[in-house]
């Protein structure tokens, strides 16, 4: 049976086919035609495509990682989870119905399932550990230059917070709690079950008070017991130098409020815009500046614009298209100290397509004498 994940990896292009390189090419080469797709795809530039630059960027996270590539060379898009990052990692029970996740929640839809949550309290019914508000998941946007130096967003969600009324008692203001007179505080009760094991007595939460113990005297206008209500929260969110598209931030304790428990967590998605100059590699920035072909030859000095403004660099005499030239410093910060990588400049020579009578015989008096190349 094909599932939506098969019919996925079926439909996706071959990686090295992608990047133009073939199955044996070097991590250079590799590097290489990376760095000329995305130059030729950058949906910011015309004529790019963001799709097929979506497609280059994910082929090459996976070749440039040699466990990756080696998964990919043996089990194709299946073994690197048809995107990067992706490897093995996924959920190996996913596709078949009723096995979960983290902690493998299993619920085959009646029977076994059934019977041994009711009688051993599994699941996600299991009393005794502490309440724990939900979690929450919102996306951040930076542009190219608020990831590389950091910056503070401030966000706004709505969620469920402590009720201001009562303080998340859930007890109107001048009256109290009492103990549940159908539990007596104990906050469980007790059934009488027939299986096939005979009677067993099975402890649940009690339904009254909701495993508290205690019920209001009066409920809460506002929140009607339950200890919270839902409104919006402004959260400041500090986000640090040199974080990349798709990392995460774990905020602790600004999730959601639930009453007698502590608050869930926020996890804050980041998601890099493209810049219409700079890509970036790891803590490497990289761009292309193009020269005249007679400043190539003769050697010159250029302006070269960085994250940090126009910094001034000198092209050598015969610098050929393609060389690449390091601006130490002016990268992307490391997230665990001070340093910063570097800027990779390359080279593109423009060769003239149009010359003019007077051009033209200038070079072939400069060709003439020993009948080789222009610049040997």
């Amino acid at each position: 049976m094909l599932t939506n994940r098969t019919i996925e990896y079926m439909t996706k292009r071959d990686y090295y086919e992608v990047l133009g390189v073939s199955k044996t090419a070097s991590e250079d080469e590799i590097k290489k035609a990376f760095r000329k797709a995305a130059v030729k795809y950058h949906p910011d530039k015309e004529g790019g495509d963001e799709e097929k630059f979506k497609e280059v960027n994910e082929a090459y996270e996976v070749l440039k990682d040699k466990q990756k590539r080696q998964r990919y060379d043996q089990f194709g898009h299946a073994g690197v989870g048809g995107a990067s990052g992706g490897g093995f990692g996924g959920n190996p029970f996913e596709g078949f119905g009723g096995f979960g996740a983290e902690g493998v929640n299993f619920d085959f839809g009646g029977g076994f399932g059934d019977i041994f949550s009711q009688f051993f309290g599994g699941g996600a019914g299991r009393q005794g550990g502490p309440r724990r508000g939900r979690d929450i998941e919102t996306t951040v946007a930076l542009t190219f230059e608020e990831a590389i130096f950091g910056v503070e967003k401030k966000i706004n969600l709505t969620m469920d917070n402590e009720c201001e009324h009562c303080k998340g008692e859930g007890v109107e203001p001048g009256y109290s709690l009492k103990t549940c007179d159908d539990c007596k505080g104990s906050g469980q009760q007790m059934r009488v079950m027939n299986s096939i094991f005979g009677q067993i007595q099975q402890a649940i939460t009690c339904p009254t008070c909701n495993g508290r113990g205690k019920i209001p005297e009066k409920k809460c206008s506002v929140c009607h017991g339950k200890g919270t209500t839902r409104k919006n929260r402004e959260i400041t969110v500090k986000i640090p130098a040199g974080i990349d598209d798709g990392a995460a931030i774990r905020l602790r304790g600004h999730g959601e409020a639930v009453q007698d428990g502590e608050r869930g967590d926020l996890y804050v998605q980041i998601r890099v815009k493209a810049h219409k100059k700079f890509t970036r590699e790891g803590d490497i920035i990289l761009s292309e500046e193009h020269v005249s072909m007679v400043d190539a030859a003769l050697g010159t000095e250029i302006d070269v614009e960085t994250v940090d403004g126009v910094v001034r660099m000198k092209v050598p005499a015969g610098t050929q298209s393609g060389t690449d030239f390091k601006l130490s410093g002016h990268g992307v910060p490391h997230l665990r100290n001070d340093a910063r990588g570097p800027h990779i400049v390359g080279i593109i020579v423009d060769t003239p397509t149009k010359l003019s009578k007077k051009q033209r015989e200038l070079l072939e008096q400069f060709n003439t004498p020993k009948k080789r190349g222009l610049f040997s």
